[in-house]
């Protein structure tokens, strides 16, 4: 479980193909002195399982089931980088399981004052998960909408997040990754009639 609060940005040093997935190395300024084979790390809002720890980062594989349902991964990105939640951990931001639901793409990306104003398009299926003032996450941060309309939505980024975040390198056309607000999958859950 993650809190969508991005702790360092790491970039993709080796992005190679393997058996029905992919293997990366991933580098940067997360720190790691706690970290062991088996943990689970937010790669770009993807949980991913570390499977070695060289001196100049950490290595994971990628399913083709993942890489399928997200953005996908290539050599020489910058991704956002979040460690599990530890209990008595502070919740900055929301409850994310870091199983992304779809991948959106950038309509609109616009300067207000230092902030900038998003407008994300959603897959169709995703939509009803996207509720005003709700929460959601794009490339494993998380974020507040303000706007709904249609297949759209709006958030405003201010400049703190785009200081600490791969977000700020979005233009139009940019694929991101959608991790809906897991409250709304359990009472669409809860809300269905039982299959028997």
């Amino acid at each position: 479980m993650f809190t969508g609060i991005v702790e360092a940005q790491g970039r993709i040093a080796q992005a190679v193909g393997v058996d029905k997935g992919q293997r990366l190395l991933i580098t940067g300024s997360l720190d790691l002195s706690d970290a062991r084979l088996g943990d689970s790390i937010a790669v770009d809002g993807v949980c991913l399982t570390v499977t070695s720890l060289p001196a100049s980062g950490f290595t994971v594989d990628v399913s083709q089931e993942t890489l399928d349902c997200t953005a996908g991964f290539h050599t020489g990105q910058v991704v956002n980088l979040e460690k599990t939640l530890r209990f008595g951990d502070r919740l900055g931001g929301h409850l994310v399981s870091g199983h992304v639901d779809g991948v959106g793409h950038i309509e609109a990306f616009e300067s207000i004052g230092e902030n900038r104003k998003v407008r994300v398009r959603v897959p169709s299926e995703l939509r009803r998960y996207i509720a005003r003032k709700g929460s959601v996450t794009l490339n494993g941060v998380s974020l507040t909408v303000n706007e709904v309309e249609g297949d759209t939505f709006e958030l405003n980024l201010i400049p703190h997040t785009l200081s600490v975040t791969n977000l700020q390198a979005l233009k139009s056309g940019s694929p991101v990754n959608i991790e809906v607000d897991l409250l709304a999958r359990y009472v669409e859950g809860l809300l269905k009639p039982a299959q028997g």
